[in-house]
C-alpha cells in the first residue's frame, strides 16, 4: 500500500533507439532490437527486486512509448498513459500535482536528469541517465513546492543492473 505522505517517483529513460536521420530527432524513432532486449532485461531485474508502480505515464514519442509498454509487459506498471509534458522539452513539473503513490515516468534526456536534479535541489548537469537507466526519487506529497525536497533512493545505469544477469 503506497504511503500517503510520500510519492515514490520512478524515472525511466527510453531504451536504445534507431539513429536520427540527418542529425534530426523525430517522434517516430523506435527502439532497436538491442534496445528492446536491453530494456526488457533491465525491467525484469527491477521487477525481481520488488519494484512496482501504480501508475505509468509516458512521453508519446515512439521510443518512450515502446519502453513504457515493455514496463507494463514486465509487470512493473499498469498500461501507460500519455502526456505531452514528457516530450523532449516538456514541462515535467506540470505533472507533479497529479502524482501520488508509486508513479513511473518514461521519457527522454536531458529532461529526466534535469527534472530529477531540480527535485533534489542539485545543480543542473549533476545527474545523467543512460538509455534504459532508472532513477527512484521519494517526494513529500504536499500542495507546497517540491523543488529541492526529494530524496534520491536509486540511480542505476543499465550495465550495473545487467551485470551477472541470468
Amino acid at each position: 500500500m503506497p504511503c500517503s505522505t510520500w510519492v515514490d517517483l520512478f524515472l525511466l529513460r527510453h531504451g536504445i533507439a534507431v539513429e536520427r536521420l540527418a542529425g534530426r530527432d523525430h517522434p517516430d524513432r523506435s527502439l532497436t532490437q538491442r534496445g528492446r532486449q536491453r530494456t526488457e532485461a533491465v525491467l525484469t531485474r527491477l521487477v525481481r527486486a520488488g519494484l512496482r508502480a501504480d501508475r505509468l505515464i509516458s512521453s508519446p514519442f515512439a521510443r518512450a512509448l515502446e519502453t513504457a509498454w515493455l514496463a507494463h509487459r514486465a509487470g512493473f506498471a499498469p498500461e501507460p498513459e500519455l502526456s505531452s509534458f514528457l516530450k523532449p522539452g516538456g514541462d515535467h513539473h506540470a505533472l507533479l500535482p497529479q502524482l501520488q503513490g508509486r508513479c513511473l515516468l518514461v521519457g527522454h534526456e536531458p529532461d529526466l536528469s534535469a527534472f530529477a536534479a531540480d527535485l533534489l535541489g542539485a545543480p543542473p548537469g549533476l545527474l545523467r541517465m543512460r538509455k534504459a537507466g532508472f532513477c527512484h526519487l521519494r517526494l513529500p506529497s504536499s500542495e507546497g513546492p517540491v523543488v529541492g525536497t526529494a530524496r534520491l533512493e536509486l540511480l542505476l545505469r543499465p550495465g550495473l543492473l545487467l551485470r551477472g544477469a541470468d
